[in-house]
């Protein structure tokens, strides 16, 4: 979001999830004004010419001080950047730059259009095969996960169990991959429920859908958000597996249908 109109007409930001400085240096976004007006920029560092300002380029902190958006309007001043209708609280998209190449779709923003791409089809496919879920289901497409509380509230009181679909940790360490879906037992808020995730798994050897199992240390789900508003069923976590979380992420289309198999396994249950 917008947190200062500089001096120089640039825009100084405040960040809305975990993502780091570094990892949209460059990118193009759009700024939504109030006024319902669109304006484009570019995120760069405040020292960004290499001719100008040479090793420096290279010493800058990237973080919230050094970061600004260049707007691609005619703006040197305060004033005139507020003349476009751009103010503070005005919200900032990254392009997702969108591009899907022999299965693998990259993209910003996997985590987690990847998950809600999965259990649309898993709707789309029931609807279209004339089925029903074994049990009343509600699906709840929150947007505040990345901020920790997307999942708080929303739920019916009947409620018996949670499957939270989010993306899965590609990296170091790992077991997941960007081919398969994964459950995660545990992660920074502690184990996800164990009997619930048990009968998951066999659910997947019985429909014949590989998968992985894996524990992310630097993670939070929106089930770990129901449970911390004081939420008390069970909840398991699955998910595909995305690499460079929080950058510009790309999964497989595999890991994609993998997923989506196994929200129709556990629905159809």
């Amino acid at each position: 979001m917008v947190k200062e109109i500089k001096s120089n007409g640039r825009l100084k930001l405040t960040k809305l999830g975990g993502f780091s400085w570094n990892a949209v240096e460059g990118e193009g976004c759009t700024i939504f004004t109030q006024g319902g007006e669109t304006v484009r920029g570019s995120i760069l560092i405040d020292a960004a010419s290499g001719h100008v300002y040479g090793t420096a380029v290279d010493a800058t902190k990237r973080d919230d001080d050094h970061m600004e958006v260049r707007l691609d309007a005619r703006t040197t001043s305060q004033t005139e950047t507020e003349e476009l209708g751009i103010e503070v609280g005005n919200f900032v998209a990254f392009d997702p730059r969108v591009e899907v190449t022999n299965g693998f779709v990259r993209s910003r923003h996997l985590d987690d259009k990847a998950g809600v791409a999965s259990l649309v089809t898993a709707i789309k496919s029931m609807h279209e095969a004339g089925l029903k879920p074994a049990q009343d289901s509600i699906f709840h497409f929150s947007n505040y996960e990345e901020v920790g509380h997307g999942a708080a509230s929303g739920f019916p009181a009947n409620m018996s169990e949670l499957l939270a679909v989010d993306m899965a940790a590609v990296g170091k360490g790992q077991t997941s991959d960007e081919f398969n879906v994964t459950i995660c037992v545990k992660d920074s808020g502690g184990p996800y429920h164990h009997g619930l995730s048990q009968r998951l798994r066999q659910l997947a050897n019985e429909h014949e859908i590989p998968f992985k199992v894996d524990i992310y240390p630097h993670y939070g789900s929106d089930g770990e958000a129901y449970w911390r508003a004081g939420g008390d069923v069970a909840v398991a976590l699955i998910g595909p597996g995305v690499d460079a979380s929080h950058n510009y992420e790309r999964t497989h289309t595999d890991a994609l249908v993998a997923t989506t198999k196994w929200v129709l396994a556990y629905l159809l249950a």
